[in-house]
């Protein structure tokens, strides 16, 4: 007899029942200045899977700074609203891409968009994510919140939030928050746990205010490790590896 998703149960392995995922748009860059590295999606999609098969269930928000960067558009004298605009349609790009590399592994998605495009992702209505989630399919949440001016940080928090996600595990190129830049400090020293008031006050850019003031006030810890560590995903959420916690 075969067992429907619902009644997948959780691995010993881990307490998480339902996280989300946030990635950067670099991330899926790899080696290259722009755009997508397929060895590097299917890479991550590898991740995700694997701590998918301890049945956990998944969301994802990755970025679209390998793309196009609303910021940095406004700054080059690109209207603000309009340049914000491109940057979430280059998420749903990204979201895309790692829905081929995830059902290639046979893992169902849905990319669930902020901004209506029905040939190509699902509106998003809450009710429906979550069912998806209770039935095992990994949701990649897309084009940010559907507004201008907030980052897909932002909308990564506010999507766990409204999934009832237990964490927000941040995949950056580093092992965790440091009291300053790793790469161009060699005595920068690593936080194993660190509180939202003093990520913000310090201005370690874990994610931006708005992001880290949404989690405190909701009680949602981020977890930051790297996510070029094979591996390091489902090793964090069996309580392995090395990473920061930001917590109240």
């Amino acid at each position: 007899m075969t067992t429907s998703p619902q009644s997948e149960t959780l691995s010993a392995e881990t307490t998480y029942r339902r996280v989300m995922l946030k990635i950067s748009g670099e991330a899926l860059m790899g080696d290259q200045g722009f755009g997508l590295n397929p060895p590097t999606v299917e890479r991550i999609a590898q991740e995700v899977k694997s701590v998918h098969d301890l049945g956990v269930e998944i969301c994802m928000v990755i970025g679209g700074g390998n793309i196009f960067r609303g910021l940095q558009g406004s700054a080059q004298g690109m209207e603000r609203t309009t340049a914000d605009y491109m940057g979430m349609l280059a998420t749903v790009m990204n979201a895309l891409a790692m829905q081929s590399a995830l059902e290639a592994l046979n893992i169902h998605t849905r990319v669930i968009s902020a901004i209506t495009m029905n040939e190509v992702a699902e509106p998003y209505i809450r009710r429906r994510a979550v069912r998806h989630l209770e039935k095992k399919r990994v949701c990649i949440f897309a084009a940010g919140t559907g507004n201008p001016y907030f980052t897909t940080d932002t909308a990564a928090t506010l999507r766990a939030n409204e999934m009832k996600c237990e964490a927000i595990f941040k995949g950056t190129k580093v092992d965790g928050v440091y009291d300053k830049d790793p790469a161009r400090h060699d005595d920068a020293k690593r936080y194993d746990v660190v509180s939202y008031d003093d990520v913000l006050a310090k201005r370690l850019g874990v994610m931006d205010a708005s992001a880290i003031a949404l989690a405190r006030d909701n009680n949602l810890p981020i977890i930051v490790f790297s996510l070029d560590e094979p591996g390091g995903f489902r090793g964090i959420l069996a309580g392995r590896g090395t990473y920061t916690k930001v917590q109240g």
